[in-house]
């Protein structure tokens, strides 16, 4: 089964509270949210919201710094919440400019990782396209992939950005990508879904054959964020079960 969901820093620029933004991700075809942190919302209002508007957790985006601090505490706030996934939204640039730094990640995050799974919390990353640079005869981010059994969360996007077949890299990916950022592009900006380089349909069922449980809809700059959440909720309706 895979679901459908929305980060929700695409409506960052909407006035409305945290339970108001789920409430309105609930009259939707979205099955549910992903977290770009919780600001000074209550969980457990947050948790009655989520009841409310019938929609699941998908993930959250949690800095490594705070993962790494408190990983239990971490866990537990989203346990409450339903949420069992926490993504490490950005490292920047120093974290993959080289094989040795790439492996270093790799291993660093494999460490939270284990530190998670035994909060009973599971942990992925969430790239941009700062980490295909090269670093000898492969990117980055593949020495990171090949360094460490580490989650990804795909975001297909950033990949055509970066120039790389976001299919291949979902065939290679199989098991390790529990949730996929369906974000498109043009011309390396993220534009509306459907309007841009991203072979959508292709990417879904990559992302099925390999594993995917959420297909998450992402726009990072969106001109009418209340009409970006209407379309993709409209598009990737089709794709969920």
């Amino acid at each position: 089964m895979v679901g459908t969901a929305i980060q929700l820093y695409t409506l960052r620029e909407m006035d409305a509270t945290l339970p108001e933004l789920i409430a309105r991700v609930g009259e939707t075809a979205f099955d549910g949210v992903e977290f770009a942190g919780l600001g000074d919302a209550d969980p457990d209002e947050v948790a009655d919201a989520l009841d409310d508007a019938g929609l699941d957790a998908a993930g959250a985006h949690v800095g490594l710094d705070d993962l790494e601090a408190d990983p239990a505490g971490v866990a537990e706030t989203y346990r409450r919440l339903g949420c069992e996934t926490l993504v490490v939204p950005y490292l920047d640039e120093t974290h993959f400019d080289s094989e040795a730094a790439a492996v270093e990640t790799a291993e660093r995050l494999a460490a939270l990782a284990a530190d998670l799974d035994a909060e009973g919390a599971r942990l992925a990353y969430h790239n941009h396209d700062h980490e295909f640079v090269d670093v000898g005869d492969r990117a980055g981010f593949d020495a990171f992939l090949d360094a460490a059994d580490v989650n990804v969360e795909l975001d297909i996007g950033w990949v055509v950005a970066a120039g790389r077949d976001p299919t291949a890299l979902l065939d290679r990916l199989a098991g390790r990508a529990p949730l996929v950022h369906v974000k498109d592009v043009r011309d390396g900006r993220p534009v509306e879904l459907g309007e841009g380089e991203l072979p959508v349909e292709e990417c879904v069922r990559a992302a099925r054959d390999a594993g995917t449980e959420w297909l998450v809809y992402e726009h990072d700059d969106p001109a009418d964020p209340e009409r970006s959440l209407e379309r993709g909720a409209e598009l990737l309706a089709g794709f969920g079960d």
